[in-house]
């Protein structure tokens, strides 16, 4: 039970971690969610949205990052 106490701190950590991240990152003027590769279409009565720039970008960022901290723990 001690080790399941753990995984659900550490958890909640990290999400309260990317939460203030999403908060400061929206308090931000950068264009993540509008870059030039987002698709959106908007019809009638619905509105399509598809970050696929955005998610393209944050996914080379964090692979770069995932990287380098791999690379200090050796």
């Amino acid at each position: 039970m001690a080790d399941l106490g753990r995984v659900l701190v550490f958890v909640a950590i990290i999400l309260t971690v990317g939460g203030l991240v999403l908060i400061l990152l929206g308090r931000t003027s950068l264009p993540l969610g509008r870059l030039p590769g987002d698709i959106i279409y908007r019809g009638k009565n619905t509105t399509i949205y598809f970050p696929l720039a955005t998610s393209i970008l944050l996914s080379v960022v964090l692979s770069v990052l995932l990287y380098v901290i791999s690379r200090f723990r050796r």
